[in-house]
């Protein structure tokens, strides 16, 4: 994907410092949000049994229910713990075509997912032995791994606690964490 350059860029860089001034308040200045947090994020798979598999068996979050999709007869509708309370949703179409995933507005770029050096470790590890694709830290982007699932679903497996970004925490401490 081409990206601003010269005078373009410059023109990008200030409408983004614009923004901050104009939105982005100080932490003490900043009301509480109205969200109570995501319920779930949902996707759509191609195949119910590798979803499951990839989810729960290679990431380790525990699949916790699975129905038929309310909207759809003959759709499956299953969800992932992943972790605070935190759902990670699927549904599939039988019978629809699913074209791969595109990088385009109103489209997922990708999943963040926070995750302990353990299991960051592990999943690299994993992701080496089955020789499965992914961008890391040795190509420079620190300490994040993104991969896709089975379904295209771009993921990062990020090293980092909730509420942080490049080091910085951005929000305050979740339940259970110290700051």
């Amino acid at each position: 994907m081409p990206q601003p350059e010269g005078a373009e860029l410059d023109a990008v860089l200030a409408r983004r410092e614009e923004l901050r001034r104009r939105y982005l308040r100080p932490p003490p200045d900043r009301p509480p949000t109205t969200a109570r947090g995501i319920h779930h994020v949902a996707f759509i798979c191609r195949d119910v049994e590798e979803t499951i598999r990839f989810y729960q068996e290679f990431l380790g979050f525990p699949l916790v229910e699975i129905v038929e999709n309310r909207d759809y007869r003959g759709s499956t509708h299953f969800f992932f713990d992943i972790g605070h309370g935190n759902l990670l949703g699927f549904f599939d179409f039988p019978g629809h075509d699913h074209p791969p995933i595109t990088e385009t507005i109103g489209g997922v770029q990708h999943l963040a997912l926070s995750v302990d050096a353990a299991q960051y470790d592990a999943a690299r590890k994993a992701l080496d032995e089955t020789g499965v694709e992914y961008l890391g830290p040795d190509r420079g982007v620190g300490d994040s791994l993104y991969i896709r699932d089975p379904n295209g679903v771009p993921l990062e497996l990020y090293r980092e606690q909730l509420g942080i970004f490049n080091g910085e925490r951005i929000l305050g401490p979740a339940d259970g964490e110290a700051c």
